[in-house]
């Protein structure tokens, strides 16, 4: 029996990885440093591994940015645009433009789009590809990383994305073909890097295929079965672990258990059945191992040993104990680093953090089960078994979870409480009699830049080094200033700039009761963007008004608008590590109930704009598509009932961002929000087909130009996308702001930006008005 890692957090304990990473972008740091901090990272990674008893540890699942985007540098799939880069003598430079966008010493590129991966909060990068796409072998990061770790002794198992789920992920950039016909052009690549692996003696090679839990057609699964009978015909002596995670192979079982691949890793907490489905198959190829994901690699739940061993003992008694491998669910960079960090038991009581494991307690997690199961060491003498058994049995019945009035309120939910009092129809003249907005209104999403200043007031704040008074005039200034900056620049509904705020999903976690946090539970949404998700362990209110108090004060700045901003109650949940106790749906149902408090106390208060942000609505669809109209049903309700409370003529807003929705239109059309704002930048509008062919009924934002990129696009740019939109959306419902929020930009891009982004909707306004006066 063996122990199989399938990737270890790339942050770094502390975060090195984000500080150094930011250092270079600002110069403050030179390419040798950002690559040696690396280095550092991924050395401490394996040699905790080794030390603690891994057999099976990955290389490459380091990434400065991201691993798609380091498989599109490594197969050469650079688009058109970078090329001129390409010839440079700075891949790594090259490596951020594709990422970030590129906009200094006369070059000006746009980046690559970004979407979720699967139904995580990682963003990926997405290949782009042509009909006659060339592919060649460009970076040798992963043969490099292999080679690195073997010069300290560590034999490691590289990683990379499979070649069908690569092309998979991508997206066809020019009509005519389909990228999974590119499998011809791509697999020699495939064939070069496996045969340097080999040269280095490179005993398990890990393909991830996570393409092979969603719904596929004949076309793909028999790319499947070309591709891995081809690697194993020239590669017989390599040991293929193809890994697929994050739900069941479902109909595509028979094609995967035919693969010829040494082992086959199983996401068993996300889909236990497959065990007995596969092992009652007599599908198994003789010989074939199977790798165990039992700990879980997306949450911070302490693994229950009696419940895993269960799983790994009834493999056994079938395989034998020399066919199995116990591994995490899938890779841990879904995982922060380390509980032994969190010291401060205000933060995170002890009585809570004895129900926990980060990426290192998972890590010796693994190791253990697999010495009980193996009967290395008896569970009967065996204090840490006890340990294990005593914190679950303890978060159990712990009086800390349950709350009877929330469970009561749940339950006594009517049908009109998801249900706002009119029509969209008649909504829409009562806002417009109300607020006497212009054509293309222009907005932004919420937050602006939290710069080193405003964090250190917060962090002092904490502390005790600045008073609650103190604090608090910092913040109004800030946003005092906040609001005359937009006055000056004519945008039309304001916001206050949330400098008060952390995180969009902590913040309202710090003030919802059945919620806790850590201080160093750090996880990565991309690139250098690190987040650190509540943890949700109880039943969930809201004890006091979260948001009124500073959405009040910004509305007595200004005659102008303020919206109100609130994060919505699928986005809590996606974005904090949830109870596994109960149903999810119980979960998202009490956190809306504590929004829709929220609301109606905000429109209580004159704010006449409230923004519900639910950008990870579509991120939280099941995989696979049979299990959509379940998760749909309930979300879609959860969002309604937190933005139902209200009169017709408070404008309801929700922000959506990096996502595809052609499938799930009709759905956030069942949402009923007044406006919606999307990301559309990146994509050059392409997002907003899915409205239009779908005739969205109500008003659309649709982003036009991209903050995760340092770049500051033109007014003739976005105009440019604005007369797409309106070839397509009707213009008297069309708003005009940026993709996302601008909490990590810098205030001088920030404010050039939208002067560039207001300028775009005057010269809009004035095109419609030409129009009609002719």
């Amino acid at each position: 029996m063996k122990t199989n890692n399938l990737g270890y957090p790339r942050i770094g304990s502390n975060r090195e990885l984000k500080k150094a990473s930011e250092l270079y972008w600002a110069g403050k740091i030179s390419a040798d440093e950002l690559i040696d901090a690396g280095k550092e990272i991924r050395l401490k990674n394996w040699k905790l591994q080794a030390e603690a008893g891994v057999d099976l540890i990955p290389s490459n699942d380091f990434s400065f940015y991201d691993q798609v985007l380091d498989l599109t540098l490594a197969v050469g799939a650079i688009p058109t645009r970078y090329h001129e880069l390409a010839k440079s003598n700075s891949s790594l430079d090259l490596y951020f433009a594709m990422a970030r966008g590129a906009q200094k010493n006369g070059q000006d590129v746009v980046a690559m789009e970004m979407t979720k991966w699967f139904d995580t909060n990682y963003h990926y990068i997405v290949p782009e590809f042509t009909k006659n796409q060339k592919f060649a072998l460009f970076s040798e990061k992963i043969i490099n990383e292999f080679k690195e770790a073997k010069a300290l002794g560590i034999v490691t198992k590289p990683v990379l994305i499979g070649p069908v789920s690569y092309l998979l992920l991508g997206k066809e950039k020019e009509e005519g073909f389909e990228r999974i016909d590119l499998i011809d052009a791509l697999l020699p690549v495939y064939f070069e890097i496996l045969e340097k692996l080999q040269s280095e003696n490179a005993e398990y090679i890990q393909l991830d295929e996570p393409f092979l839990a969603l719904n596929l057609n004949d076309k793909e699964r028999n790319t499947f079965t070309k591709v891995y009978n081809e690697i194993n015909k020239r590669f017989p002596k390599i040991k293929i672990v193809l890994a697929n995670y994050f739900d069941c192979f479902g109909e595509n079982l028979t094609t995967a258990l035919a693969l010829p691949v040494d082992t086959f890793h199983l996401d068993l907490v996300r889909c236990p059945s497959q065990l007995d489905d596969i092992l009652e198959s007599g599908q198994l190829n003789p010989g074939t191992n199977l790798s165990l994901g039992v700990v879980d690699g997306r949450n911070i739940w302490k693994n229950d040993f009696t419940k895993s061993l269960e799983l790994i003992q009834k493999a056994t008694a079938v395989l034998g104990e020399n066919r199995i491998f116990v591994a995490p669910s899938c890779s841990l960079i879904h995982s922060p680093c380390d509980l032994d960090l969190e010291t401060n038991n205000e933060t995170l009581t002890p009585e809570i953090k004895q129900w926990l494991a980060f990426a290192k307690q998972k890590i010796n997690e693994i190791v253990v089960l697999k010495k009980f199961a193996s009967k290395e060491v008896d569970i009967k003498l065996s204090a840490e078994y006890e340990r294990n058994v005593v914190a679950n049995n303890n978060r159990k019945t712990s009086k800390l979870i349950h709350n009877n009035e929330v469970k009561a309120r749940v339950s006594n939910i009517t049908a009109s409480d998801d249900k706002r009092k009119s029509t969209f129809a008649t909504r829409r003249t009562s806002q417009i009699d109300a607020l006497n907005l212009p054509l293309f209104p222009t907005t932004t999403i919420g937050s602006f830049p939290q710069t080193a200043e405003v964090r250190s007031w917060r962090a002092k704040f904490k502390k005790g080094e600045l008073t609650t008074q103190q604090y608090n005039d910092l913040i109004e200034k800030e946003t005092e200033a906040t609001i005359r900056f937009q006055e000056e620049t004519g945008i039309d509904v304001l916001v206050h700039g949330e400098f008060e705020r952390n995180d969009m999903v902590e913040y309202f976690g710090e003030q919802l009761a059945g919620f806790t946090f850590t201080k160093n539970g750090w996880v990565q949404s991309y690139g250098s963007r690190c987040v650190k998700p509540p943890v949700i362990y109880g039943d969930v209110s809201r004890p006091n008004p979260m948001t009124v108090k500073w959405s009040q004060y910004a509305q007595s700045l200004t005659p102008k608008w303020v919206k109100g901003m609130l994060t919505g109650p699928v986005t809590i949940l996606q974005w904090s590590f949830v109870r596994n106790d109960q149903p999810r749906s119980e979960t998202c149902t009490q956190i809306a109930l504590a929004i829709r408090d929220e609301v109606v106390d905000l429109e209580k208060a004159g704010i006449k704009i409230i923004q519900i942000d639910e950008p990870a609505i579509r991120e939280g669809l099941p995989l696979r598509k049979e299990e959509w109209a379940t998760y749909l049903d309930w979300a879609v309700k959860a969002f309604r009932i937190s933005a139902s409370g209200v009169n017709d003529d408070t404008q309801i807003h929700t922000h959506m961002c990096y996502s595809e929705f052609n499938d799930i239109i009709q759905n956030i059309a069942d949402m009923d929000a007044d406006v919606i704002t999307i990301e559309c930048s990146r994509s050059q509008m392409e997002l907003l087909d899915a409205f239009a062919d779908f005739k969205y009924p109500n008003e659309i934002g649709p982003g036009v130009y991209d903050i995760h990129s340092p770049r500051v696009p033109s007014s003739e740019e976005m105009v440019q996308l604005l007369e797409k939109a309106a070839a397509v959306i009707p213009v008297d419902q069309l708003w005009v702001n940026p993709d996302c929020g601008l909490k990590t930009r810098h205030w001088d891009e920030t404010k050039k930006a939208l002067i560039e982004m207001v300028a775009a909707a005057q010269e809009m306004r004035a095109a419609v008005e030409n129009i009609v006066s002719l």
